[in-house]
């Protein structure tokens, strides 16, 4: 990454934080302060990781990040929380051209949530924004640290438990996101029968694999409030219930 920021001067990079079609948690706190270096600001997508794993964003040299509400953060979807750092909007306040599009224009949505006058945009989903609110104040009453600890040990427990199966992960130990947990499909078993007998015997379902890895790993998620061990413990049963037959 150093050596690709070098090779010509670049406006932006992104990174994915917890990449969710292969279960790897990228290293985004190495990588802000080369882009910062860099002369770029750097755009990070946390949907799957924010709240669930540590990330201080400032810390990380962050400059836009997103995320959505129905991951780590465990409320109904819908929402996509933001966050801009200093430099990010001093970007976007000295921009020559409009925004192209409505919908993503900060400079309006910043006039409707602290402008002086306030600039109206759109019509508030006022009960998502409530259920927003409620799930972000038992993460805290839970507390953060508390939240990220219980999704890691979560993700260890499963983890034990798929190899005590005989099962094992798509990623290595230190890159792997607690997340999402990408399992590989032992050789002979189908892959879409399992998922369905988990789903109408079971009423449990994991995600398939996406793209190149179709029909060669599961997605299990751990994010939110059913991060706990009692759901893995349901999941690893029914699993091994099924490939015993």
């Amino acid at each position: 990454m150093a050596k690709k920021l070098k090779e010509k001067q670049y406006k932006l990079a992104g990174m994915v934080h917890g990449e969710t079609s292969t279960g790897v948690l990228n290293p985004v706190g190495e990588i802000g302060p080369l882009v910062r270096e860099a002369g770029a600001l750097f755009i990070v997508d946390a949907l799957t990781s924010l709240g669930g794993n540590k990330l201080p964003v400032d810390d990380y040299q962050i400059d836009a990040l997103y995320s959505c509400s129905q991951k780590c953060l465990g409320c109904p979807s819908g929402l996509s929380p933001v966050t801009f750092s200093d430099r990010a909007m001093e970007k976007i306040t000295a921009r020559k051209k409009k925004v192209p599009n409505f919908y993503l224009d900060m400079t309006l949505l910043m006039k409707y949530w602290s402008g002086a006058p306030r600039t109206y945009h759109h019509t508030a989903p006022a009960n998502m924004y409530f259920g927003f609110y409620e799930a972000v104040n038992l993460i805290l009453e839970e507390g953060l640290e508390k939240v990220q600890s219980r999704h890691r040990e979560t993700h260890e427990y499963l983890v034990n438990g798929l190899e005590s199966m005989g099962l094992s992960l798509l990623v290595e130990k230190p890159y792997r996101l607690p997340n999402l947990n990408t399992v590989i499909i032992p050789d002979g078993v189908d892959d879409a029968a399992v998922r369905k007998e988990l789903r109408l015997n079971h009423k449990l379902e994991i995600g398939a694999g996406l793209g190149s890895l179709a029909g060669k790993i599961w997605r299990v998620g751990i994010m939110g409030h059913s991060a706990r061990k009692e759901n893995v413990d349901t999941l690893l049963a029914a699993l091994k219930k099924i490939l015993g037959k």
